[in-house]
């Protein structure tokens, strides 16, 4: 059964969805089958994996409202291995659609039931809110990754996230744990930087990951030519360091489960 693993921070800008793609393409290129879902109402996954929004496309929201299947959604992406579920603006309705539903912050959890077998990761891009979409995404997921962009205002708000977390773990999901704690938009020329990693590594300790996400213009770019970063440029640093945290994550599902 695959593996489900939301990406989330309520702070926008710090490299969510560029981690979503990104690590779904990597993860893809190891020879693993891997869906990408939208959960974003920007749908910003859906464009930056090269997937035109068409009017009447069936969507995400479509397969939590119980409309089509989730199967049913499912596109192909350039890149081999590598599926999307898209989403479009439609979804902003799915916060108040959601809200006198039965099993609320089940749905997306239901609607990926029957698909987990054919695949070996679900990567989820978030929105970047705490609200009932998230909570649907971190309630079908078996594990939350957190990018986190350097800068000065890096723990603000993470608290916050790591407390909705741990709610969940006591009431709608008891097994879903912290993926890890990924640094993003790293510039080590400055002291800033450096004495915010040095923070959020005192403050999570080995919950960080070793891969690091440094600042780069080839990764900014990528998006808007429907591309991940290996498709587009492979020898960049950021394709490196994607291609090293996903075999980061694999290796440490090896080691977590070897343990189990």
């Amino acid at each position: 059964m695959g593996r489900v693993i939301a990406i989330a921070n309520q702070k926008g800008g710090v490299g969510k969805t560029t981690t979503a793609i990104n690590l779904a393409a990597s993860l893809a290129a190891n020879d693993l089958k891997v869906l990408l879902i939208d959960m974003d109402p920007q749908g910003n996954c859906t464009t930056g994996i090269g997937i035109a929004k068409e009017p009447g496309m069936p969507t995400v929201y479509d397969a939590l409202m119980g409309v089509h299947p989730i199967e049913s959604i499912v596109v192909n992406t350039e890149f081999d291995g590598l599926q999307l579920a898209p989403a479009d603006k439609n979804l902003v309705a799915g916060n108040l659609d959601l809200v006198d539903m039965d099993r609320r912050e089940f749905r997306l959890r239901d609607a990926i039931e029957n698909i987990r077998t054919a695949y070996d990761y679900l990567i989820i891009d978030c929105p970047p809110a705490l609200d009932l979409l998230t909570v649907n995404a971190m309630v079908a997921a078996d594990s939350v990754l957190v990018p986190i962009q350097c800068e000065f205002f890096a723990l603000e708000g993470i608290s916050q996230l790591i407390d909705t977390v741990e709610r969940l773990r006591d009431s709608l999901q008891p097994n879903l744990r912290l993926e890890g704690v990924l640094l993003t938009m790293f510039d080590d020329r400055t002291n800033l930087t450096r004495q915010v990693a040095s923070d959020l590594k005192e403050f999570f300790k080995n919950e960080v990951f070793e891969t690091i996400i440094p600042r780069s213009i080839r990764l900014a770019e990528a998006p808007s030519f429907g591309k991940p970063i290996i498709s587009y440029d492979v020898r960049s640093r950021g394709a490196e360091c994607y291609i090293k945290l996903a075999k980061e994550i694999l290796a440490n599902e090896q080691r977590t489960g070897s343990a189990a």
